[in-house]
């Protein structure tokens, strides 16, 4: 969680705040990249999360089949609530292979907190112009299904066996 008061979470519609964060590299924090940059090869998915999280070990494997499937029809990033190191062994162990980006604690989760994050996973749709135009907490199968339809694809197999929704 970014911290410990309930936050305000960014809504439909409003201007997605920019950011700088450093992208895991080799299981290293690499070089920051900014939501601007981001944004110049078309929307992007954000994905804040805890590796901690049973929640986001349910969700962020699906976000990678989406991620495999679309290609560049859109971008997924996931941003992780922990370290370098212990993101990159989550990273391996569910197989993930989009970007991943840093917010760091020790500068109390500055991202995090500008998106007004209160649990994880929370997932925002930001469009080429800024604007976030999706929003999801926590483990939604009918907002994993629209974001799959988006990228062109469906993440959901008859053999998954995962809940219509659940809480972060």
């Amino acid at each position: 969680m970014a911290s410990h008061r309930r936050r305000e979470l960014l809504d439909v519609g409003t201007r997605a705040p920019d950011f700088r964060l450093p992208r895991l590299v080799d299981g290293q924090a690499g070089d920051d990249v900014s939501l601007a940059g981001l944004l110049a090869n078309g929307p992007a998915v954000l994905v804040f999360f805890k590796i901690s999280c049973p929640v986001c070990q349910m969700t962020l494997p699906f976000l990678e089949r989406i991620h495999t499937a679309a290609g560049a029809a859109l971008s997924i990033y996931g941003i992780s609530q922990n370290d370098a190191r212990d993101t990159r062994d989550f990273a391996r162990h569910y197989g993930l292979t989009f970007p991943l980006l840093l917010d760091d604690e020790d500068a109390d989760f500055v991202v995090s907190n500008a998106y007004g994050i209160s649990s994880v996973p929370t997932l925002f749709v930001v469009e080429r112009d800024g604007a976030i135009s999706t929003t999801s907490e926590g483990w939604s199968r009918r907002d994993i299904a629209a974001l799959g339809e988006r990228a062109g694809t469906n993440p959901l197999r008859p053999s998954d066996n995962v809940p219509e929704l659940k809480a972060g």
